[in-house]
């Protein structure tokens, strides 16, 4: 039996990147998902690419009337959602004396307010499916500051935050709520030949974190293993922020 047999997952910002590695990891373990952007073209290449066990839809995670329309629709086409990961998100690097109010707000609005829209809706089904797990990407941005990321790390300590409370609120309806604090991952818009050894040596580790190794983790989230999981920060940098 394979890991997440029998679970309806959606996946925001799942054409690309970190997001589409979750998609294919909880795919290849049995759920069904549903996986959404605003790429097109690389969101139908995706689903074309795994098969029909996913559902690509074209999502703005801002839009409260598009996440009940990709919730019904995961619904109709494979059943009440079970899993939820936010994983769409953006930022924008600018000193604070730089950083315009338009970038600020719009940061804010795709990686936070997003994920309250997303967590919201997602509840009736999961009460429907009478489990759930909600799982929130937030950062090593979310736990500590960072240099030229005032909007960016508000918004993730900000869903650090709502994880934390939706948890307390949702634990009785059995709903665990957790979030996923990667440091940098390695994905195409990063490469170690550009800057990646120097970022490495900082971590005991010693090497860059993959989208892989995040999705092992999303995966174990989704799963019946970590039934006893919620509310939790479940950091994954190599132990950068041991230091």
């Amino acid at each position: 039996m394979k890991r997440v047999d029998g679970k309806v997952a959606i996946v925001t910002g799942g054409a690309r990147g970190m997001g589409a590695s979750h998609v294919q990891k909880l795919a290849s373990e049995g759920a069904k998902v549903v996986f959404t952007d605003l790429d097109i073209e690389a969101g139908k290449a995706l689903q074309e690419d795994i098969g029909p066990d996913v559902l690509f839809l074209e999502q703005d995670v801002t839009d409260a009337d598009a996440w009940g329309s990709v919730i019904e629709e995961a619904a109709h086409t494979f059943g009440p959602v079970s899993v939820l990961v936010n994983n769409a998100g953006i930022n924008y690097s600018a000193a604070m004396e730089e950083f315009s109010e338009d970038a600020y707000d719009r940061v804010i609005e795709v990686n936070q307010k997003a994920v309250f829209l997303g967590m919201k809706a997602v509840v009736p089904s999961m009460k429907q499916a009478g489990e759930g797990s909600i799982i929130n990407i937030s950062s090593i941005g979310g736990i500590r500051g960072r240099l030229e990321s005032i909007a960016y790390s508000a918004s993730k300590f900000a869903v650090t935050g709502m994880t934390k409370v939706a948890a307390l609120e949702l634990g009785q309806y059995g709903i665990r709520v957790n979030s996923i604090h990667p440091s940098l991952v390695n994905t195409d818009m990063f490469s170690e030949n550009a800057g990646g050894g120097s970022v490495a040596g900082d971590r005991p580790l010693g090497r860059v974190l993959t989208k892989e190794e995040v999705s092992n983790l999303v995966l174990h989230l989704a799963s019946d293993e970590s039934s006893y999981t919620t509310g939790a920060e479940c950091v994954i940098d190599g132990g950068l922020t041991a230091r």
